[in-house]
This record gives C-alpha cells, sequence and structure tokens, in this order.
C-alpha cells in the first residue's frame, strides 16, 4: 500500500505544493506550503483513527490531505477538481491500487466549500483538516494585515486545535483569536461558509460539530 511517507518523498509532489504556495503568495493567499499540507495531513488521519475508522482509510484520508491543495498550480478556481485529476495520474504511476485512488481523488475534489461536499469518510475528514487550519503562521507578511481580512483573521489567531471526542461523538474546533487584532465577528464574515460544511462533514461522520473561540462554545 502507498504510504503518506512514500507520497511526501516524491518528487513530483513535492514540486507540485511548492509551485501551488508559490503562485498563491503572487496572486495574495495566505500560506499553502508543506506546513498546512503537512498538518493537513496530520489532522486528516488523527480524525478516522480516533473514530475507528480503521489504519487504511485514516492513511488514505492522511495521502488526499496532505495533496489536497495542487491544483493551485493550474488557478485557484476548481482548484479541487483540478487536484483530484492530477492527484490520481500520480498516484497511478507510483502503482497505488485504483480503488484507493479513486477514494483519495473524490475526498480531494470534494473539499473546497464553494462546490464540495462530504461523499466519505475520508473526504469528510479532509474537509474538517483543512478548515480547522486558522493560524497566525500562515500570513506571509504583516503588511496588509490592516487591509486585507483573512491576513488580519489568520494573525490574530493564536491557536487553534480540531479536537475529537470519539465518546461523545463531537468534534470541536477550539480558537484563540486576539481580539485586539480582529474581532470575532470579522471571523465569521470570511469562514461561516467553511464552519457550515465542517458541520455537514462532522455529521457525515456521526457527530456534532461545535466551535469554540476564547473559551465560549458556538454550537
Amino acid at each position: 500500500m502507498i504510504t503518506l511517507d512514500d507520497v511526501k518523498q516524491n518528487v513530483k509532489f513535492a514540486q507540485l505544493i511548492s509551485k501551488a504556495d508559490e503562485y498563491l503568495g503572487v496572486i495574495g493567499y495566505t500560506e499553502h506550503g508543506d506546513r498546512h499540507c503537512s498538518l493537513a495531513a496530520n489532522i486528516a488521519n488523527n480524525i478516522l483513527v480516533r473514530l475507528g475508522k480503521g489504519e487504511k482509510q485514516a492513511q488514505l484520508a492522511a495521502i488526499a490531505g496532505y495533496v489536497h491543495d495542487v491544483g493551485n498550480i493550474i488557478n485557484r478556481d476548481y482548484h479541487a477538481q483540478t487536484a483530484a485529476v492530477m492527484v490520481m495520474q500520480l498516484l497511478g504511476e507510483m502503482g497505488m491500487d485504483y480503488e484507493d485512488t479513486i477514494e483519495v481523488a473524490a475526498a480531494i475534489g470534494n473539499h473546497d466549500e464553494k462546490d464540495g461536499s462530504p461523499v466519505s469518510d475520508i473526504c469528510a475528514a479532509v474537509i474538517l483538516a483543512d478548515k480547522s487550519d486558522v493560524h497566525q503562521s500562515r500570513v506571509r507578511t504583516t503588511e496588509f494585515i490592516k487591509k486585507d481580512i483573512h491576513d488580519r483573521v489568520n494573525w490574530a489567531a493564536k491557536s487553534s486545535f480540531l479536537r475529537v471526542d470519539d465518546v461523545k461523538k463531537k468534534i470541536v474546533l477550539e480558537i484563540k483569536i486576539d481580539t485586539s487584532i480582529s474581532s470575532v465577528m470579522e471571523y465569521f464574515e470570511i469562514f461561516l461558509s467553511r464552519m457550515t460544511v465542517c458541520r455537514r462533514a462532522a455529521e457525515f461522520l456521526g457527530c456534532k460539530f461545535e466551535l469554540e473561540i476564547n473559551g465560549q462554545k458556538l454550537t
């Protein structure tokens, strides 16, 4: 079975992630490089492990989480679908079982909140992992914090953690925001659609999604 480590060692995937992040930086997007990809992979894997979905499913979710954004090398629009096609080809070259490749591609192609939906456990895990990465380390420069709401909200996010409670069947996104930099209202202004798809993803996994900002639960 192809593992996340195998994918991380693949030169083509490394080049795609690096260049996609570089091009997104040119048009003003936050960090989407190896840091974000590795974090999404680890969180997606952890979600399915904690929920008892099996090691194979968790490993496929980790792979999908790691390469979910490579489509940005083509264009930001429809990057999820573009990534799915690109990943299918490269995983095929690596010798991944075709059924597993389909699972990974479907998860990637449906991870974006604008036009995607949780279609599998793997996909739901990738959605939650991707959308939970809100943190000041994603801001490339503080130059535009006052003008750019995305940079401002991410810069204000001092920490974020996705807690999976397999007993109570809850998935809680815990965020600490410095409200002297950005208000909680601004967070919702840009992330409401992402939180909506997170709720749907959690429900697909048989869980309730909760958002906790500065210790205050919002359900």
